[in-house]
């Protein structure tokens, strides 16, 4: 159901450009302008970071997300947490969790102290999914034009 992907495989472009237009048109009508940038493929192929499709039961890619390594922060090594995303009819069966804990664990592999994201604040039930994944809200690691939130998680090498 999980399996790495080159963030710039078509399929994983489609779904990129599918998350990016949902955001886009969230932030108008908010009224904020959304910025989109497309990764850079070579962010996420370890041990720089790792990029995943979800796919159903007949293989389609159904949802993305990655991890990338950048500067370390007061924990040492850290990764974030990027494009987690899964098509609306897909949400609520607890993918967008496995996703999650798949790559976390893959950061932790990676030897990562803390994993780190940022988002916004209108993504509530991503919200939900961060705070039962056990991170914490801190004050912002970076200078995202597109979040207003910004989260943490202390990881130990078990587990």
């Amino acid at each position: 159901m999980l399996r790495e992907s080159s963030v710039d495989s078509p399929e994983a472009h489609a779904l990129l450009a599918e998350y990016f237009h949902s955001r886009e048109l969230g932030f108008a009508h908010q009224n904020v302008i959304y910025t989109i940038t497309f990764p850079d493929p070579a962010l996420y192929v370890p041990p720089a970071g790792v990029f995943l499709m979800v796919e159903d039961d007949e293989g389609t890619g159904v949802g993305c997300g990655g991890i990338r390594l950048i500067p370390d922060g007061p924990l040492g090594r850290r990764y974030e947490v990027k494009h987690l995303y899964l098509r609306p009819e897909t949400r609520g069966r607890g993918w967008g969790r496995m996703l999650l804990h798949d790559l976390e664990q893959r950061a932790r592999a990676l030897g990562a102290a803390e994993l780190v994201l940022d988002t916004h604040h209108s993504l509530t039930a991503a919200a939900a999914l961060y705070a039962a994944a056990g991170f914490s809200t801190i004050e912002p690691y970076n200078d995202n034009p597109n979040a207003t939130r910004w989260y943490a998680k202390a990881l130990s090498t078990v587990g």
